[in-house]
């Protein structure tokens, strides 16, 4: 597949709407289909949900193959912009992060996350120059979403934290980061000091605690993602259906549980 300079450029926009950039996270391309059809301006995948959804943990364990698969299939039947989640690259040597997000490029992606986790800042540093080189080669403005794990991972508390955070967000920004994510922090009073602090949109992980719509704008957030919230409300409703099924064997209570207008395969009746 092509890359897709024109749905990057679509991507940036939506960061400078007025609008929250709401994104629903997906795993495959039916949850993407899906959210799609739900009326989303874009698609991000979880990088822990696609991971489990090949039997393999969050954490870098899958293999970056199948997240580059996993992408192509998405934007094989979704028009949308894709932003995906690629942890802390799938690689520990910038150059290696650059050729990865060449070919999620090459796969239809416009966009990433990418974590510093427990490690150094300046790793980080070097991933966001490696992937900016590799998509001005590809001719993509590739949307590349910083995310800081300070909160997160309890890296600093406090005031520290907040400090660590508004620090590293400069950093990142300095070497082409787009937007700044901030998994873990909720406090509507930090989040607008480090949105007025950090140049840069600031995107929070919708976690519960986590203030809704409006207070998210008033504080200068950006963007709101679900991250893994989306499968885990798909296997939970799969989990108590499968259980009711094996446990009774009541075919007419598992089929309330559906939505008898639904109709899946009609999504790829063109792919």
């Amino acid at each position: 597949m092509p890359a897709r300079p024109e749905a990057a450029t679509q991507f940036h926009a939506l960061h400078k709407g007025p609008d929250l950039v709401i994104l629903a996270n997906a795993w495959d391309a039916l949850s993407a289909k899906v959210i799609a059809r739900a009326g989303a301006k874009a698609i991000a995948t979880s990088s822990a949900a696609v991971a489990w959804a090949h039997g393999y943990a969050d954490g870098h364990h899958l293999p970056f193959e199948k997240l580059r698969t996993t992408v192509e299939e998405i934007a094989r039947v979704v028009a949308l912009p894709i932003s995906v989640d690629m942890e802390g690259g799938y690689a520990d040597e910038p150059d290696e992060v650059g050729a990865n997000v060449a070919a999620i490029i090459e796969a239809g992606g416009v966009g990433m996350n990418i974590e510093d986790g427990r490690g150094a800042p300046d790793l980080l540093r070097r991933k966001i120059e490696a992937a900016r080189e590799a998509a001005a080669r590809a001719g993509v403005d590739f949307f590349i979403n910083a995310r800081t794990d300070v909160y997160l991972k309890r890296l600093k508390t406090g005031d520290e934290a907040e400090t660590e955070v508004i620090a590293r967000g400069d950093l990142y920004k300095g070497v082409g980061a787009d937007g700044l994510f901030v998994p873990g922090l909720a406090d509507p009073a930090i989040l607008a000091r480090v949105a007025s602090a950090v140049d840069l949109p600031l995107n929070v992980m919708g976690w519960k605690g986590v203030p809704g719509k409006s207070v998210l704008l008033a504080a200068g957030v950006r963007r709101l993602s679900a991250a893994t919230n989306m499968a885990r409300v798909a296997m939970h409703a799969t989990a108590r259906a499968a259980a009711l099924f094996l446990s009774e064997g009541d075919s007419e209570a598992v089929a309330a549980m559906t939505d008898p207008d639904a109709d899946y395969n009609s999504l790829f009746s063109q792919g």
